[in-house]
């Protein structure tokens, strides 16, 4: 029996993913919550082997963030990511955490039971990477490039950008410039503007 934990602050999500793993069979639902921040001593204290982590969660915990800690400190609990929203962003960033599945909230529960099967069968799940839509066309951006751009949607400097990701000013100003090339905008405020309101990136979590 696969022992689960549900991190998801909307009791509903949390309601309808027990009803569905409990009634497929060969899962347990061993409790929810509805924060991130709280999951590491649940697992310390419960041991699941299977945890489904929402990205945004109550009080502005980051399930990201919670993901690799998670992978560090209990390395058998395998992890699916999920998210309602269409961000770029998270699925690379789920990856790079240490999930071993991303999927998005709009699946039927159908899927996510295989998912989760999957998963634990020692397979990965992730969809392909998205890019994003501007007026020039579509655009792909390196993942270093995605980074770059999600710190500015932070109002970060270049000095603070760098500090971050433990690179020069200079390194922070080329990829800025890249990025501006690739995109067509002439400043990199217009550009944050452009997929902030579109939804493409969620500076928050």
């Amino acid at each position: 029996m696969v022992k689960a934990l549900i991190v998801d602050d909307h009791k509903s999500v949390c309601d309808s993913l027990t009803f569905a793993l409990e009634r497929a069979g060969g899962f347990s639902v061993a409790g929810t919550l509805p924060a991130a921040d709280r999951a590491e001593t649940f697992c310390d204290r419960f041991r699941p082997d299977l945890g489904l982590m929402d990205v945004c969660t109550e009080g502005g915990a980051s399930g990201l963030d919670a993901v690799k800690r998670l992978r560090e400190k209990f390395p058998a609990i395998k992890i699916i990511v999920m998210s309602g929203f269409d961000e770029i962003t998270y699925a690379p960033r789920a990856k790079e955490a240490g999930a071993h599945a991303f999927v998005y909230k709009s699946g039927s529960l159908d899927y996510f039971i295989e998912a989760a099967r999957s998963v634990m069968r020692g397979e990965t799940i992730y969809p392909e990477d998205k890019v994003f839509s501007i007026p020039i066309g579509e655009v792909n951006l390196t993942a270093r490039e995605m980074e770059v751009l999600r710190l500015l949607c932070r109002h970060m400097t270049n000095r603070e950008i760098a500090k971050e990701l433990f690179i020069s000013e200079s390194t922070v100003k080329f990829h800025k410039a890249n990025i501006l090339s690739k995109t067509g905008f002439e400043n990199s405020m217009d550009l944050v503007v452009y997929v902030l309101t579109r939804g493409f990136i969620n500076p928050m979590y």
